[in-house]
């Protein structure tokens, strides 16, 4: 009598390992799907049906307004923030006091782990980062974050996921599903 399941073949193997690798990005709690905020030149993927919210904020020294897309999936919050900087000078120090108050407002344990963005589009400067934190909740409960610095014109923008442990499968498809339209300045 023959075996019920022949010898997989290593490559066979491999190939159903990359399909659960796609599934669980897939998963059902994981409903990815094209949103483009207002007025930018930016879309990018959520995992949910995004809610929208705006505030004024104190970034790169004036008074902003910033206008945020989230939504929560799979155990992770998701949002993309941006904010248009008047003063071009600013654009720098704009980005980078956000990046401190994200790490300070989750008291990340240290100044985050930053590597260059690759992000066609972006303004060269200040250059596009992704940034890796780990830090604890409002509850005290221990979170990771990752965060997406970049410009595009006079428009800054943060794109962050934020959960107990950040799938990289999911962090992958966020992150590079953010494109900007090269054609439209903003």
């Amino acid at each position: 009598m023959a075996p019920a399941f022949p010898s997989l073949t290593p490559l066979t193997t491999r190939l159903l390992a990359a399909t659960l690798v796609l599934l669980m990005a897939c998963s059902p709690a994981f409903n990815w799907r094209e949103v483009r905020p207002d007025n930018t030149a930016l879309s990018l993927l959520l995992p949910c049906k995004p809610d929208k919210a705006t505030r004024s904020v104190p970034l790169g020294g004036q008074t902003t307004e910033l206008a945020m897309l989230g939504c929560d999936a799979g155990g992770a919050t998701f949002a993309i923030a941006v904010a248009t900087v008047k003063d071009a000078s600013q654009m720098a120090a704009a980005l980078t006091g956000w990046r401190a108050a994200t790490l300070a407002n989750m008291k990340a344990t240290d100044a985050g782990q930053s590597a260059p963005l690759k992000l066609p589009g972006a303004s060269v400067q200040p250059s596009a980062l992704l940034v890796q934190a780990t830090g604890q909740r409002a509850n005290g409960s221990a979170v990771q974050s990752q965060a997406a610095y970049f410009t595009h014109g006079a428009q800054v923008f943060q794109a962050v996921i934020y959960a107990d442990k950040i799938s990289p499968e999911v962090a992958d498809t966020f992150f590079s599903s953010l494109k900007l339209d090269a054609g439209s300045v903003r």
